[in-house]
């Protein structure tokens, strides 16, 4: 275990800033580190919170942040901004959205950049509130960039997902229905004061209740088909208690309405416990990382493998040439790693 991953442990919030950077940068040893803290987490609640942009997220995240201090929890939050197509870094950088929580040490911020990843989160993220879980945070908060329909990611790091909707805004319910809606566990309609809140309000209980009359709403909450099993293999026939989305309205900027969110929040994870979808919940999660993982790494080893042949230019120049096709191409630099792995697995 190295001295970064002890400091960690310890509970100093330098190392945990220094291990999230080596996160980001996916600088060498990243992996080792995440390796060590992994033992140390499941405990941290983890909340995603989604919407589109000026729904005003990052003021209810502080908002929140200070709510869950007062009830003596700590938190930790990772807000995703867009990424420069120059760096590759995140674009608002190190923006002050924590106001309120300026000074508390034991609120955690940190900006990441979405790196192009198409739901808004970068790769990392997930290997982020892994660092602040195995840190002892009893809450992790990540925030999306708010790119619409492309959210979706969040419902594979979350325990529980957040989507904020403006009142006023036609387009922003019209976006729900686009598909947003079924990842949503709680529904905030922010900004409650401004006109248009009631009819953006009424609007998204009917279509929540339209979608109940299909199917149970809500990613984390919705029943499999009757008599089938659950991805897992469990008999789903035995999962009667279904959750339905509540709508909360908030004036984050004044505070209003932040208990009853986080109420909500509270109130979703009890489910999750009742029910015993946190556990298969958990055991998807862990099953799409290392999906994910092998994907990167496999990625990895071909991009060699190219190089290895002089790089991807040749070959294109001979297929648009019809010297060859892209099939035989890709037979051609798979062919050493099938035939490692046929020489391991008969070893």
């Amino acid at each position: 275990m190295t001295d970064l991953v002890e400091g960690l442990l310890a509970g100093k919030h330098s190392a945990l800033a220094r291990v999230i950077t080596k996160i980001e940068n996916r600088s060498p040893g990243y992996r080792e580190i995440i390796s060590d803290l992994y033992r140390h987490t499941g405990h941290a609640e983890v909340v995603g919170v989604t919407g589109s942009p000026g729904a005003g997220k990052s003021t209810l995240v502080d908002k929140v942040a200070a709510a869950y201090r007062d009830r003596g929890l700590t938190v930790g939050v990772i807000a995703i901004d867009p990424s420069s197509p120059f760096s590759g870094g995140a674009v608002l950088g190190d923006r002050i959205r924590m106001a309120s929580n300026a000074g508390d040490m034991d609120v955690f911020f940190r900006s990441m950049s979405a790196r192009g990843s198409l739901g808004g989160l970068s790769t990392a993220t997930t290997d982020a509130v892994t660092a602040l879980d195995a840190f002892g945070k009893d809450v992790v908060i990540v925030e999306t960039v708010g790119a619409g329909q492309n959210e979706v990611d969040i419902v594979r790091t979350a325990d529980t997902v957040a989507v904020l909707v403006p009142p006023g805004s036609g387009d922003d319910v019209q976006m729900l229905k686009a598909g947003i809606l079924e990842i949503g566990d709680v529904f905030v309609v922010n900004k409650a004061d401004l006109d248009g809140a009631d009819r953006t309000v009424q609007q998204l209980r009917e279509m929540l209740q339209n979608s109940n009359s299909s199917r149970d709403a809500g990613h984390h909450g919705h029943r499999e088909a009757a008599g089938g099993n659950t991805p897992d293999g469990s008999d789903a026939s035995d999962e009667r208690e279904t959750w339905s989305p509540p709508i909360v309205e908030t004036v984050a900027n004044r505070g209003e309405g932040v208990e009853s969110f986080i109420e909500a929040l509270s109130d979703h994870g009890d489910f999750l416990d009742r029910t015993g979808k946190r556990e298969r919940q958990a055991r998807q999660r862990v099953a799409a990382e290392i999906r994910t993982l092998l994907r990167e790494d496999v990625n990895g080893l071909i991009a060699g493998e190219l190089d290895r042949h002089g790089g991807i230019e040749g070959y294109v120049d001979a297929v648009v040439a019809r010297e060859t096709d892209p099939y035989t191409v890709v037979d051609e630099v798979l062919e050493p790693l099938r035939a490692c792995l046929d020489e391991t697995r008969d070893a």
